[in-house]
């Protein structure tokens, strides 16, 4: 598999606590992930450290043949790579819209184009259209003009993608996505994640639901206390000893199918 992201020899510790413990994991072009494992077994840290809000203590990690280990979040944005949110903050005093369209901001930096300049008003047009466009995708244009803050949990998770996805990425990050979402929010979220990875965009998902995990991903990483124990396809998962293990203290198949990763 040629890797769109390798992560090689990453350790990350907090004080005594060792989180990440030497991982390797490669992500090949198009792929769907799941990133699994019991609470505490370093998924979001690793998450955070991909995306550079962690730094790492030891090992490197290469996006597209560029190491970016040491870069800042905005940094490793604009290189393809953006994240959700597993409890994605809004603000209160700005619409769906207005939020869309400040993460282009963000992502491409047109910040500092002069307030009034043909430059700055073509970028918000752009930016505007753009957003526009997202909304749209993610079934989010009836609340466009509301309150980001006065959406339900489910469509701020929707919201995050959209403002994720206005970095233009080819690989998207996303933690728990579904977590705490009303069955129908969460039918349009994993119809949304389908059609992007049918676009060509790879995805890597931290998720604890195991009907999403076999409905969507294609290959699965396990993790436990820091380190992988297992890749592999969805229906292997429940014949994996170290990931029975690691959930249940070796307790029966069927079970893994009800615990959350």
């Amino acid at each position: 598999m040629s890797a769109l992201l390798q992560v090689a020899s990453v350790a990350k510790a907090f004080g005594g606590n060792k989180v990440l413990q030497d991982v390797n994991l490669k992500i090949g072009a198009g792929e769907i992930v799941g990133l699994l494992g019991p609470n505490g077994s370093g998924k979001s840290t690793l998450l955070n450290t991909i995306t550079g809000f962690e730094a790492a203590d030891h090992g490197h990690i290469v996006y597209e043949g560029q190491r970016i280990e040491k870069l800042p979040p905005h940094r490793i944005v604009r290189t393809g790579i953006a994240r959700t949110f597993q409890l994605p903050s809004m603000p209160k005093k700005m619409s769906v819209i207005e939020v869309a369209m400040a993460a282009a901001t963000r992502a491409h930096g047109v910040g500092a184009t002069l307030l009034g300049t043909p430059g700055a008003r073509e970028a918000e047009r752009q930016a505007r259209n753009k957003a526009t466009a997202l909304l749209d995708q993610l079934l989010l244009m009836p609340v466009r003009d509301l309150a980001a803050s006065a959406l339900s949990g489910g469509q701020k998770k929707l919201l995050g993608i959209v403002c994720a996805l206005m970095a233009e990425p080819r690989m998207l990050m996303l933690d728990e996505p579904t977590a705490g979402v009303h069955p129908n929010l969460r039918r349009d979220i994993v119809n949304a994640l389908q059609k992007l990875n049918a676009g060509g965009m790879t995805l890597v998902i931290v998720e604890h639901d195991m009907h999403f995990i076999r409905e969507v991903c294609t290959r699965c990483v396990v993790l436990d206390r820091g380190h992988i124990i297992a890749s592999c396809r969805p229906d292997e998962l429940a014949a994996n000893e170290r990931v029975l293990q690691a959930y249940l203290g070796g307790g029966a198949a069927h079970s893994t199918e009800r615990e959350a990763a």
